[in-house]
């Protein structure tokens, strides 16, 4: 073999290959236990404080006080159910869309914000997070009430004579809803159109194509990830709100939330743990339909990435 030919390497014999690919085996799954030790703790936590009591709640539905389906027949002849069903997805149905009317704006100009007007932006925004829901209800009540702020604005202005009926309606259920709910609105469309290609937009402006045009071809269709993860994600949370509608509603406008406490309190722990798994199941149902439909499983990886 002459100087300058290239020296091939030797195989590695049986024995040396076998003990490579066992030794690659056992990093691998070194790496996958260490991944699952981090993780843990979390799902852990999550069996014993989130998936015992659904499944305890899920039981008690069909076995208390003895096997049984009486429960789900009974809601099928229950008006009182269906009412306050009907009101609660109308409710989040209205809510879902309030927020996207009032948040995709927002989102649109906190992602061509920069610098310091940004980040005074995404505080303002972020503002209602520093605060509980409890508090922010007790806020709309003192603003909606007979004697609250807009009544007494209004009739110092001479606007009305005798207050308006302002508080314990639908109306006051869904304006405090989206201003509670609006936050996780804007976040995920902000998310999504700040990663938009700046170069999209000049690029259409430059074939002629007007703002509205612009915004209607270019900017909105890849913006669909961060509205439809949005829009989820407040009619998700819509559909079990609790707290806003009892303080700010009123009897007509009961949601299933305020039905299963109520149940609760006459103690008819049965019929409310078949309301409780019924919400759960469409929620789920909704989720998954949603999953399903050509496009919305796509559009959201870009969202959750």
């Amino acid at each position: 073999m002459s100087a300058g030919t290239p020296r091939l390497p030797l195989p590695l014999p049986a024995w040396a290959a076998k003990r490579t690919k066992v030794g690659a085996r056992g990093s691998i799954l070194a790496e996958h236990s260490g991944q699952f030790l981090l993780v843990a703790p979390l799902v852990l936590y999550m069996l014993v404080f989130y998936a015992a009591p659904v499944l305890a709640m899920l039981a008690r539905s069909v076995i208390d006080p003895h096997p049984t389906l009486h429960n789900f027949a009974r809601l099928s002849h229950d008006a009182v159910f269906f009412h306050v069903f009907a009101n609660t997805v109308l409710t989040a149905v209205i809510v879902t869309a309030g927020a996207l009317s009032l948040g995709y704006p927002v989102a649109l100009a906190l992602s061509r914000m920069r610098g310091t007007a940004a980040t005074v932006t995404l505080i303002i925004v972020l503002l209602p997070f520093w605060t509980s829901v409890l508090v922010r209800s007790y806020a709309w009540m003192v603003l909606l009430g007979r004697h609250g702020l807009i009544n007494e604005a209004l009739r110092a202005a001479g606007v009305i004579d005798t207050p308006l009926r302002l508080l314990n309606t639908a109306f006051a259920v869904d304006l405090a809803m989206i201003h509670i709910l609006l936050p996780y609105m804007i976040l995920p469309i902000a998310g999504v159109l700040r990663q938009l290609d700046p170069a999209l937009p000049r690029a259409a402006a430059g074939l002629g194509a007007t703002p509205w045009g612009t915004f209607r071809q270019v900017v909105l269709p890849l913006s669909m990830p961060g509205v439809i993860a949005g829009t989820l994600l407040v009619f998700v949370l819509s559909l079990g709100f609790y707290i806003t509608p009892a303080l700010v509603g009123g009897p007509r406008d009961m949601m299933l939330s305020q039905l299963i406490a109520q149940q609760v309190d006459l103690l008819n722990w049965p019929y409310a743990a078949c309301l409780s798994a019924t919400l759960l199941l469409a929620t789920l149902a909704l989720l998954g339909l949603c999953q399903a439909l050509p496009g919305v499983r796509g559009a959201l990886r870009p969202a959750i990435r």
